[in-house]
């Protein structure tokens, strides 16, 4: 079957992830990792796994655009904001894995149609994704949702450079799919970093103030989307609730990560990528579909 050719920007501990991610991918082809310096530990490995590398970032998607058609950028929010614009005119879909907003904020299990409906999608935050399906859970069964807040904690050496840049970010980003999906009147995001030794795995508590709550509706719609989420990250688990606790709403989960590149406690890097991919082998399904049936056409004609 033809893949869909990716290329993946950045070639950090995220870019380097989504390389031997993609590499499994029934759909997807990882054409390049796409980084600033050969001396990257990323681009190295990609050298090992037959992946093709430059130290060129940008300049050599401008110079290579017919050889791809999906772009992975996981540099930075400021970064992304040079990327985007210039990915546009070369008519490529973007999914950005920094918390830069230019494009729909997406999360799979939720909306995968709203971010294949243009070039640029927004994969939220680590904290988005593991967040926005409890987030979206209390919007499908709770009235008057006056206030969510999601707190994570993950391991502090899971926080490279490009997060802790992005902390403001980052919580404005997860802010915003939090009412987004909720339809609370009010949100907050905290990120708690953890430096403790051996490292922990990644936990999200979500709190939402609700006038009247209604578990059992909820109980069933998260059982539901938690079943969707784990398609694509299988290391997403409930450890708590949902129950009502001091007067609000508390849903707790944990993230696993499959331990491709990264190790598995950092389960915060793994869910965006895993989320990433989601969205990629989506559009790729309907590039790939849309192509047979034009080939079909052709043949009837």
């Amino acid at each position: 079957m033809s893949k869909i050719r990716a290329v993946v920007l950045g070639s950090g501990n995220i870019g380097a992830d989504l390389m031997l991610k993609l590499k499994r991918s029934e759909t997807l082809e990882c054409t390049a990792l796409v980084g600033r310096s050969l001396s990257s530990a990323g681009l190295a490995r990609a050298v090992e796994e037959g992946v093709a590398v430059s130290p060129d970032g940008i300049n050599f998607l401008q110079a290579n655009a017919a050889d791809y058609d999906i772009v992975f950028d996981a540099t930075s929010a400021g970064a992304h904001y040079t990327h985007a614009p210039i990915l546009e005119g070369l008519g490529k879909f973007c999914i950005d894995l920094t918390p830069a907003r230019v494009g729909p904020l997406c999360v799979p299990v939720v909306n995968l149609d709203d971010g294949l409906s243009g070039m640029n999608v927004n994969m939220v935050t680590c904290g988005g994704q593991a967040s926005a399906p409890i987030a979206y859970a209390l919007g499908q069964t709770q009235t008057d949702i006056d206030y969510v807040e999601v707190v994570s904690s993950i391991a502090s050496r899971s926080a490279g450079p490009g997060t802790r840049q992005n902390l403001d970010e980052y919580i404005h980003t997860t802010e915003a799919a939090l009412k987004s999906f909720s339809g609370a009147r009010r949100s907050k995001a905290i990120l708690n970093l953890n430096p403790a030794t051996p490292c922990i795995n990644m936990q999200t508590t979500v709190f939402a103030k609700v006038a009247n709550p209604d578990i059992e509706a909820l109980q069933i719609e998260l059982d539901r989307i938690v079943a969707e989420v784990r398609r694509y990250v299988p290391g997403y688990e409930v450890l708590v609730g949902p129950k009502v606790d001091n007067g609000r709403i508390v849903v707790m989960v944990r993230v696993i990560g499959l331990g491709d590149y990264l190790p598995a406690y950092a389960g915060n890097l793994d869910i965006i990528n895993c989320a990433a991919i989601a969205v990629a082998e989506g559009y790729a399904t309907q590039r790939l579909e849309t192509a047979s049936v034009s080939k079909l056409r052709l043949v009837h004609q």
